[in-house]
């Protein structure tokens, strides 16, 4: 073999250029193969021992490397290898049947890698310890030549995508077998007699398959086994009692199974570190011996069919970590010592029928980081320093009948994810020092007998996702600062004596899937950027809210979202596609013709008013002016023989020729009034088009410059400018801005070819505006 790759040469340098090849099959990120080198020796290569003696290489060891490629088959040229130790890297490719010319490996691991294919026959690797193939992806048939390497010690072939298999009968043959290590393989069909023959087995795991029947007796035969993993497979009967007469017996595991059956009592002098049977059919008493073990830290029998009182001293002797009796039918008082060593994590013993107190003992378990004792009948009031707990990501004392209140030192319990007390007797108020558990996400208070206001400290809550606060007695407004928990998903303040607006600070709220305010005393309008929430849900019923329901928060609740608010109103288009409605419709048509009514009234008198406003005060300035015009002319000694001279009063920046607007001619008249006659006029030095209004002689309109400057400051777009007033005599003349498109009165009457109004009062508004 080795002629046909390589050129005759030494069995150094043969091997050299062998692990040269195999680098170049692989990819090497982390350049840790840098050293690889044809000018070095195979010895001086990082992860590369040889023999001393001989000089050859006996082991490569390169776990969690980062290598990605494939094993090259110049792997087989190193014949006096001992060890391959690649595991925990992203090799990939099938595994070369070529490794069994590595005669005298002893170690062959590349766990957790990405090799496929079927395992190749490795029968010729007589002198193999240890195969660990585990968490790769090599399919096929469970390997049935396995009984063939009698030598090894540790089998490990779990989690692969192996056809579905039996385990082989000739396993038995392994007898030097210490781990046996066959995890999510696919297994089906029984364990065979023959793997109880393996006498120094230690580790047995055989979990996550389908493997059936019952565990014989015969495991009794095990006197080494330390650990046993048979969890998550199809196996049924009873527990047999040769189980106890396994005297190294660390770790027990038979969960999520068929079993059935008590637990046998001698299992309660074992030395058992984990025992765990969830998820299973076992019923019963948990035997008195438990309460006496010494060496236990993990339990865990929920969801069984466990009765009656639970062992007195369980965890009196014991650094219990971890225990999870829940879904069974304990019964009597709550065990007092689970935490009596000061180690225990987690406590989780929900939905059985636990009664009376809960223990003060626990008021110094400050290890515990998750606690669930919900649904039992446990009563009283909870220890005040118990909600003191440094660690505890979750405390659940929900459907029980708890009284008293959460007392102010939850503050300290600052890692609290979730509080959930619903469906309890709690009263009293709720403590502002709530505001203080920034990393809860979850506070459940529904259905208890809070009262008072709701603290605005818990708007300092940014992570909270779940407020339910339905069913208590709280009174006061919504705080504002609630707006601050802008990853509220769902907000429940149902059933309360809530009073005041509903705060515009909830739409900022941007996370927020469900609303409920229904049942408190809430008043005002609904806001409307609550339509800017993206809500699945909402109900504002049985409140005293007033005004016009949203468009789209009617569209998300329905009608039944918004009954019991009198005030509220839908608007008409609503109304017509919504049968039996109990809500109002908004005023709206009623509401324009009154509206609309009421403004006519309005706008007329305020037009009315305009206009004797301006009549009274041109009289007055007419009277002015001829009075002090007559008074100068009289100053001047009352010749009639001298020719007066034009006064003019100019408002405008209007260069006005008295002369031309005097020289009036009768083809350019326009209208005529009762004060006087108006003319349409061209004048020669502006190019501009004015109307010219010649008053009536002796009609007693006095006019003085002084108070026709007051009438031309006059500005609004829609009333026609002053530009000037001109008096000689008794002749008087005013320059207006003139207006092409006819008078007042034609505007007002001009109507459409369906004979409505084009001034209609929509509009007519908007000019007196």
């Amino acid at each position: 073999m080795a002629s046909a790759l390589f050129p005759p040469c030494s069995a150094i340098n043969v091997e050299t250029r062998a692990l040269l090849d195999v680098k170049s099959k692989l990819r090497d990120p982390l350049n840790v193969l840098g050293s690889w080198k044809e000018s070095d020796s195979a010895c001086k290569f990082y992860g590369v021992t040889c023999d001393p003696v001989s000089g050859n290489v006996t082991e490569i060891s390169l776990a969690g490397k980062s290598l990605s490629g494939e094993i090259s088959l110049s792997i087989s040229m190193l014949n006096s290898l001992e060890t391959l130790y690649l595991p925990l890297n992203s090799i990939s490719g099938e595994l070369p049947d070529q490794i069994n010319h590595c005669s005298n490996l002893r170690v062959l691991n590349i766990s957790w890698n990405k090799m496929v294919g079927i395992i190749p026959d490795l029968s010729g690797l007589k002198s193999l310890e240890i195969l660990a193939l585990a968490f790769n992806s090599f399919s096929g048939r469970f390997p049935s030549w396995i009984g063939n390497l009698t030598g090894l010690v540790f089998l490990v072939l779990g989690g692969n995508d192996f056809d579905e298999s039996e385990i082989p009968e000739s396993i038995g043959n392994l007898k030097n077998l210490n781990t046996l290590y066959l995890r999510n393989s696919n297994l089906v069909g029984q364990i065979p007699e023959s793997v109880f023959e393996l006498k120094a087995l230690q580790i047995l795991d055989l979990s996550w398959n389908n493997i059936s029947g019952n565990i014989p007796n015969s495991i009794s035969k095990l006197k080494n086994l330390n650990q046993i993993e048979l969890f998550f497979n199809n196996l049924t009967g009873e527990l047999p009692p040769g189980i106890a007469d396994l005297p190294l017996l660390k770790e027990f595991d038979i969960s999520s199974n068929r079993l059935n059956g008590t637990l046998p009592k001698e299992i309660g002098k074992m030395n058992l570190t984990v025992f765990q049977c969830y998820n299973n059919s076992f019923y019963g008493e948990i035997p008195a011996g438990f309460g006496d073990m010494q060496h236990l830290i993990g339990f865990s029998v929920y969801k069984n069919r466990f009765s009656g009182q639970f062992p007195a001293n369980f965890g009196r002797f014991s650094p219990l970590i971890s225990i999870d009796i829940s879904e069974n039918q304990f019964s009597g008082g709550f065990p007092r010592f689970l935490c009596e060593r000061g180690k225990l994590e987690i406590l989780l013993a929900l939905d059985n029928n636990f009664s009376g107190e809960f223990p003060d003992s626990y008021v110094e378990c400050k290890s515990l980081v998750r606690l669930r004792v919900n649904k039992n009948h446990l009563s009283g009031n909870v220890p005040d320093g118990f909600w003191a707990l440094p660690h505890a990501n979750m405390i659940d004392f929900s459907d029980n009948d708890f009284t008293g209140g959460v007392s102010a030192s939850i503050g300290s319990s600052i890692g609290l994810n979730q509080l959930v007390l619903h469906n309890n007797k709690f009263s009293s108020s709720l403590p502002s020092e709530l505001g203080k558990l920034t990393n809860l996400e979850k506070l459940l208070l529904n259905n208890n007998n809070f009262s008072g206001n709701l603290p605005a400290e818990i708007g300092a809550l940014k992570q909270l996702f779940s407020l339910g606060l339905e069913q208590n007695s709280l009174t006061g407004s919504i705080p504002a600062e609630l707006g601050n928990c802008v990853r509220l998903v769902d907000l429940n303040l149902a059933d309360n004596y809530l009073s005041g607006i509903i705060p515009p600070t909830v739409s900022f709220m941007s996370s927020l899937n469900s609303l409920n305010l229904s049942g408190n005393k809430l008043t005002g309008p609904i806001p409307k950027n609550l339509e800017n929430l993206k809500l699945s849900s909402i109900d504002l019923s049985e409140n005293q809210l007033s005004g016009n329901v949203p468009h789209e928060l009617l569209t998300i609740g329905g009608v039944k979202a918004f009954l019991g608010n009198r005030g509220l109103c839908i608007d008409k288009m609503f109304r017509n596609n919504m049968n039996d409605t109990v809500l109002n419709v908004c005023r709206e048509e009623q509401g324009r013709k009154m509206v609309f009514g009421d403004k006519s009234v309005f706008f007329i008198v305020i037009v009315v008013a305009l206009i004797m406003v301006l009549a009274g005060l041109l009289l007055v300035s007419y009277k002015n002016f001829k009075h002090n015009r007559e008074d100068m002319e009289n100053s001047l000694g009352g010749n009639k023989g001298v020719n007066p001279k034009w006064e003019l009063a100019c408002f405008h920046n209007m260069d006005i020729d008295a002369d031309e607007i005097c020289n009036l001619e009768e083809r350019n008249l326009i209208g005529s009034g009762s004060t006087g006659r108006v003319y349409r006029l061209d004048l020669r030095k502006k190019g501009v088009v004015v109307a010219v209004k010649r008053l009536w002689d002796g009609e007693g309109l006095k006019v003085l410059a002084a108070e026709m400057e007051i009438l031309g400051k006059i500005r609004h777009r829609n009333i026609l400018k002053l530009y000037a007033c001109l008096k000689k005599g008794r002749s008087s003349y005013l320059v207006f801005e003139y207006m092409a498109k006819g008078n007042v009165f034609q505007a007002l009457h001009r109507v459409k070819k369906d004979g409505k109004p084009k001034l209609d009062w929509h509009r007519r508004h908007k000019i007196a505006l």
